[in-house]
């Protein structure tokens, strides 16, 4: 089914291609494109020269943006962003320290603490690039972690691009039975005809995440016993007996999380609206200046979302679980939630000025089809038996509308959008969003303000019982639908270097996990306040000294079940400069990391489910410190980091990197990591 689905989608847009008359197809306040100047580079290149111009766009926005070549933040290149806590193992399971709820509506299968590591439709980038351009991503880390990415991009014609990415995450872990195996692939298809009236976009993403689950350490006071200052002698609760393997060829994974996802999308748009020309001295570059649009939008989706145990202890499920396996002896356990979905969404837009795209009115609807397979042991009607599985279908209808409107003179950006669900699984859902952007004036600075509400569904595992995942039986509370009010500004000064950022939440019927399954909501309301700074400190006389500072403040206000750090703070000291030579770019120096002591959440492995306790405290006993080397020469980047240097110290007489920290209860930190990653661009 997935490959005719995928067949159908490039030959419907090869064939809008073939079929055209008039032959074949050629961060937040960055500038914009107007897509109706004309000013087409491609069509004009030399194939000769040795510069590449390259930009892209992403789906559902019309701003192009350049590639990065910045060497000062190596997360930039890294999937963790530098403010997310993740379970002591590159490729683990993940959260933010700074409070971010789910701000969208609709149906929600409800797993996300992998989500960094996906490929998504939302991140899928349609490039414009003058030559062919490649990249080779290398990632060398401690016990044979590895971390690979590949990318292509090239214009098959002036107005028909082609991109292909490919990444592979391989890490073994400290711990016992902390693997992580995961590799994602992209797809992208942009074809636009010569006379710029159809547009064709196509998506492929897709991921395979493994990661072994080992339920914590059994003794978190064995991290200060000089006996196990070698990390993989600690005992852990689940598949402990799980060898050390070097063989990133080697994914199996016989205890913990096995997510997979596979997404296809085709969007074709079809305008209608004045043609029009520029007239140069060599060549004549056809305008089109559209003024309705029509767009149809459908996706395919498939999910698996699997946890399995291939030598269950039946005593650690019955302690933190209460489930009782049943009868005979256990060879295996599994629980596994099946889910494909197919949306369609027809849109039009209208242009008030037919010079400007980028100010626009739309206005669609949609139907969204989901069926589901559980392995619940509730029996009903309406639940159709395949095997011992059991099927469900669900279905959505939701209209959506979208106002953006980027003035010519480029200093203003508006926008206000808005989804409901009429009839459904989700009937009642929505969710409003409104937000102006303005570039006040290279001294001034930028400023964003802006505002959301949404109404939403609690995640299906946590709402329906006939998820594999709910562990309830019964007991669920009756959840209403949360409901959260984001009030958000920022603010850049380009002459200090100083932004300021500054969230408020207003949040009611939160929802959220205790003890290891149970689920809870809070119906009272209350708010959360949190504030960001960041600014650049520059010494010497070219100013290559440099300290890059970010502090969040977050505070809860009310009696609600959520923790958060006070204070997280990233600071970079060091150097920036070129040494003297004309194309070396370098970034070296010290990175630190801290966040206030705080009852911080425990992890759910069984769930992948991150849940609120208040019973112990998760320390940081020093901030984690990083020493690095970073360096550019044209389009060659190279990173050299050592990592969690606060861990070396003097245990009983014996020297090393054994005083960890803490990223949840029972889940420390790793010691010393040396990695060492290579980034190449490459023009062809």
């Amino acid at each position: 089914m997935r490959f005719y689905f995928v067949l159908f989608l490039l030959i419907t847009g090869i064939c809008a291609q073939a079929q055209d008359p008039l032959g074949g197809v050629g961060n937040r306040f960055r500038g914009i494109k107007n897509a109706g100047s004309g000013n087409d580079s491609l069509a004009r290149r030399n194939k000769f020269e040795d510069s590449i111009t390259i930009s892209y766009r992403y789906l559902d926005t019309a701003r192009n943006y350049k590639m990065d070549s910045s060497i000062n933040d190596f997360t930039r290149y890294y999937p963790i962003p530098a403010d997310y806590n993740y379970l002591g193992n590159f490729g683990n399971a993940a959260q933010s320290y700074l409070f971010t709820p789910r701000m969208k509506a609709g149906w929600d299968p409800g797993f996300h603490a992998y989500d960094i590591y996906k490929y998504t439709v939302e991140k899928a980038r349609f490039f414009t690039t003058t030559r062919p351009y490649s990249e080779l991503n290398y990632l060398l880390g401690p016990r044979s972690e590895q971390f690979i990415e590949l990318m292509h991009t090239q214009n098959i014609r002036p107005n028909w691009n082609a991109h292909f990415a490919y990444r592979l995450l391989n890490s073994p872990g400290m711990f016992q039975n902390q693997k992580s195996a995961h590799n994602s692939y992209y797809l992208t298809n942009w074809v636009q005809s010569i006379n710029k009236r159809y547009n064709n976009y196509i998506i492929i993403a897709a991921n395979k995440l493994q990661n072994a689950e080992n339920g914590g350490i059994e003794n978190s006071l064995l991290i200060d016993s000089v006996d196990y200052a070698q990390r993989d002698y600690i005992g852990v609760r689940l598949g402990g007996n799980t060898g050390y393997s070097a063989n990133f060829f080697n994914t199996n994974v016989a205890t913990g999380t096995k997510y997979a996802d596979f997404n296809a999308v085709m969007r074709q748009q079809y305008d209608f609206g004045r043609k029009d020309s520029l007239v140069t001295d060599s060549s004549v570059v056809p305008l089109f200046f559209p003024r309705i649009r029509l767009e149809h939008t459908i996706q395919y989706s498939k999910y698996t979302y699997m946890f399995t145990d291939a030598s269950p202890q039946e005593d650690y499920y019955l302690q933190y679980y209460d489930y009782v396996f049943g009868g005979g002896t256990t060879s295996g356990f599994t629980k596994r939630d099946d889910w494909r979905e197919l949306t369609n969404d027809f849109s039009i837009y209208t242009f008030p000025d037919a010079k400007n795209t980028q100010q626009f009115i739309k206005l669609g609807a949609g139907v969204q089809n989901l069926s589901g397979v559980f392995d619940t042991l509730q029996r009903s009607n309406q639940l159709e038996l395949i095997g011992e599985r059991q099927k469900k279908n669900f279905y959505n209808i939701f209209g959506h509308g979208e106002y953006r409107n980027r003035t010519k003179n480029q200093k203003w950006d508006m926008a206000a959008n808005g989804k409901i669900y009429f009839a459904g699984l989700n009937a009642g859902d929505y969710e409003l969003g409104a937000s102006v952007q303005s570039l006040l004036g290279k001294k001034i600075g930028s400023l964003m303000l802006g505002a959301q509400n949404v109404n939403r569904t609690p995640s299906f595992i946590m709402q329906n019982p006939i998820s594999s995942f709910n562990f309830m039986r019964g007991e669920s509370p009756d959840l209403k639908k949360e409901n959260v009010t984001h009030l958000y500004a920022a603010i850049y000064q380009p002459l200090l270097k100083l932004g300021l950022t500054g969230h408020y939440y207003l949040m009611t019927n939160y929802t959220y996990y205790t003890d290891f399954y149970k689920i809870n909501q809070y119906n009272s309301l209350f708010n959360m306040l949190q504030i960001g700074i960041n600014k650049v400190f520059e010494a010497g006389k070219t100013k290559q000294w440099k300290w890059r500072t970010e502090v969040y403040f977050q505070q809860v206000v009310g009696g609600a079940p959520l923790h958060v750090p006070t204070i997280y703070t990233r600071n970079r000291l060091g150097y920036e400069g070129k040494l003297g030579f004309p194309k070396l770019n370098i970034a070296m120096g010290f990175e630190a990391k801290y966040r206030t002591n705080y009852k911080g959440d425990s992890y759910s492995p069984l769930l992948g489910q991150f849940f609120y306790q208040d019973d112990q405290t998760v320390q940081y006993k020093l901030p984690n410190i990083a020493a690095y080397l970073n360096f550019r020469i044209n389009s060659f980047k190279a990173f050299v980091r050592a990592e969690n240097l606060n861990t070396f110290r003097n245990l009983d007489g014996s020297w090393g990197f054994t005083n960890n920290n803490f990223a949840s209860t029972d889940y420390p930190y790793p010691g010393l990591l040396i990695r060492l990653g290579i980034f190449w661009g490459f023009v062809n």
